[in-house]
């Protein structure tokens, strides 16, 4: 794992600096802490006159090959060079083929791989790829820069466009190192980030900058951006015979089969991602996911699997007794530690790491478990992408109730969505049974892709209107924040609608927050993760089954409970699905609390002109006298600000970052 950074820019352009490109990769420290290496066409070539070219930058994180693969990386002749992040899980066996068709190898690592395979099929060599990556390649014969992101967007990779020149990079802070380039919010990113609690791809909070969506190419050349999607889930590859298959027998050979086949492409995605020249982990919270992926690890070595979890002294956030269970069950080398979340303490270096604000607040239970892990391990493999391909969220049970609802007489349709069931009494708390069901309630007289968005929304249709100021509404116009998610709908137009929320959040919230989450958590303290349920086998596996294999009645990932039901402990094969939160709400009015006025009601704030005053004081005193649980939105309005104030303002950055005076 590692950081990358960089530039092309046409024989029209100065080329990069080569201090401006140190900066660029030294700020990329803690996604690379053991080597670094730099490459400039200029400098190589000795040129005297202006010529297209590129500079690329590398921060290593030695995973494979630890004596020798050092970036960036050349063919034999020297006129191909890469930049890698991540891991090819294949690359032993392409190194085999290569090697037959006549390349040498000088490294044993796997970004070599990568080189040779670009030689023999161009942008198309992403196709052989199995893994994690996103990687640049600098082909000096056709001076071409090439751009690939994974399939399923484990890997970040962002970039700017200017006349005459591209810079890209890992992360954001990379690119904000070249002197000049402004700082501007994009309005229509902001309306994005409020309604999703992240930026979806492609767009960047700033104006100018984008993210290179997953399971894309990109080719820059003499000014030009060809942009490429080279992969898609499958969910619309289905066998019309699989329906038919009762998965909810175990007499069935047809369930039984299909069952052995997902046993069997798992085990191998777990099996690829135990390659490693460092000491490998897992960890494990206790769920069906993550238990499963220890399970198959324990299997398929002789000794204790080092597993990681973490716990807090609120229960309702505590899954160690569940983890302690499954490490028993499964007979791993278990550590845990118990956190009391410092969010005083952690919120400037959470802002730093992620670039733009990010309000899912289980990046913090997420640094610390990363932390902890890092000073036994420097790799852990996770279960992220289980509840996506398998229908494991709760939410998922509410769209099932939804569309069995659209199927009712249009009289009981009606009376269902009348407007004094909003008026009914509800728990100030979030996830009460009577909040949940006004929930359900209020947006089942919406279309069903509008409905879905408006129960994952952290401000809906309604609450960022009241929130957004006349000048922001004016300029936004008739933008709409749903379109990241509606086109992703349209990625799956043939299955029955729960299967198409499920697709729908692998090709949004899955890269946009659950990944970028993790990438960012886990780099930040140098530890690579690995996640063998977001394999593209496996991911092709999953779109193809029927929904009747995932989710029956209140049970979801029912496929993986049957199949994997040796390696889960009773407890856990019934337990309810628990989310890896903090508590936000006491916070709030609590520790938090000087915080959040101070900020959100600062001068400062409120003059920036996207919100209206009096909207953020309602949202402050509602949820302090506990009226409402607002916590949620009052961390995604002081992530934002705070953002502001470090990335637009230029204000101090936390202690002990490194190179970070360009920031």
């Amino acid at each position: 794992m590692c950081g990358i950074t960089g530039a092309a820019w046409t024989e029209r352009e100065q080329p990069l600096e080569q201090s401006v490109l140190e900066r660029m990769t030294s700020v990329l420290a803690h996604r690379g802490p053991d080597d670094f290496g730099l490459y400039h066409s200029a400098q190589q070539a000795n040129q005297s006159e202006p010529a297209a070219g590129a500079a690329l930058g590398h921060r290593r994180l030695s995973i494979i090959d630890l004596a020798g693969g050092r970036q960036p990386l050349c063919n034999e002749d020297g006129t191909i060079w890469v930049a890698f992040n991540g891991e090819i899980y294949n690359y032993r066996e392409l190194q085999s083929e290569l090697e037959q068709s006549g390349h040498r190898f000088s490294t044993s690592c796997d970004t070599e791989t990568i080189v040779h395979l670009y030689e023999e099929l161009g942008p198309d060599c992403v196709s052989r790829l199995r893994g994690m990556f996103a990687f640049a390649v600098w082909d000096d014969r056709q001076k071409q820069l090439f751009l690939a992101r994974d399939r399923l967007g484990q890997k970040p990779l962002v970039y700017r466009q200017e006349s005459e020149r591209l810079l890209f990079a890992s992360e954001l802070k990379s690119l904000l190192q070249v002197p000049g380039l402004p700082r501007e919010v994009d309005p229509t990113a902001l309306n994005e980030y409020l309604t999703f609690q992240y930026v979806p791809a492609p767009r960047c909070l700033l104006k100018g900058f984008q993210k290179l969506p997953p399971a894309h190419t990109a080719v820059y050349r003499d000014g030009t951006l060809t942009l490429k999607r080279y992969w898609q889930p499958g969910y619309d590859d289905f066998d019309q015979d699989a329906a038919r298959i009762d998965f909810g027998s175990a007499q069935d050979p047809a369930a039984q089969q299909t069952r052995d086949q997902l046993r069997e492409t798992l085990t191998e995605a777990v099996r690829l991602r135990m390659r490693s020249d460092v000491p490998l982990g897992a960890f494990l919270s206790g769920g069906v996911d993550s238990t499963i992926v220890v399970g198959l690890m324990q299997q398929l070595t002789e000794q204790p699997v080092k597993t990681f979890s973490i716990g807090f002294p609120v229960a309702a956030f505590d899954e160690r007794s569940f983890a302690r269970e499954a490490a028993r069950h499964l007979g791993t080398d278990h550590h845990e530690a118990v956190v009391t979340p410092d969010a005083l303490g952690i919120l400037p270096r959470l802002i730093w790491q992620y670039d733009e604000p990010f309000a899912d607040s289980s990046a913090i239970p997420t640094m610390y478990l990363s932390e902890i892990t890092r000073r036994e391990v420097t790799v852990a493999l996770t279960g992220d992408g289980g509840d996506e391909l398998f229908a494991g969220y709760d939410r998922y049970q509410a769209v099932q109730i939804a569309a069995w609802f659209d199927r009712l007489p249009a009289p009981i349709r009606k009376l269902a969505t009348l407007k004094l069931w909003q008026h009914l009494p509800a728990s100030v708390r979030q996830k009460s049974r009577r909040r949940r069901l006004k929930r359900l309630l209020s947006a089942l007289g919406e279309p069903p892709e509008r409905r879905y968005l408006k129960w994952i929304s952290i401000f809906d249709d309604d609450r960022r209107t009241a929130l957004l100021s006349p000048d922001l509404a004016a300029e936004l116009g008739n933008a709409d924040p749903a379109l990241p998610l509606l086109s992703a709908y349209e990625a799956c137009r043939d299955r029955d609608f729960v299967t198409r929320t499920t697709c729908a959040d692998v090709l949004t919230y899955l890269p946009g927050d659950i990944l970028t989450k993790v990438d960012i958590a886990s780099m930040s303290y140098g530890l690579e993760c690995r996640s063998p349920f977001l394999d593209h086998h496996v991911a092709e596996f999953a779109a193809r089954l029927p929904l009747s294999a995932k989710l029956r009645g209140r049970r979801g990932k029912l496929i993986l409970l049957e199949t994997f039901g040796d390696l889960l402990p009773p407890s856990i094969q019934r337990r309810r699905k628990m989310g890896f939160g903090v508590p936000l709400d006491h916070w709030f009015r609590n520790e938090l609390k000087p915080m959040l006025q101070e900020t959100l009601l600062d001068p400062v704030s409120l003059n920036r002109g996207y919100f209206k005053r009096g909207a953020i004081e309602s949202l402050i005193e509602e949820h302090l006298q506990s009226k409402w649980d607002h916590s949620y939105r009052l961390w995604s309005l002081l992530c934002l600000e705070l953002w502001q104030r470090m990335f637009v303002d230029g204000q101090s950055v936390p202690d002990a970052v490194p190179n970070a005076s360009g920031v």
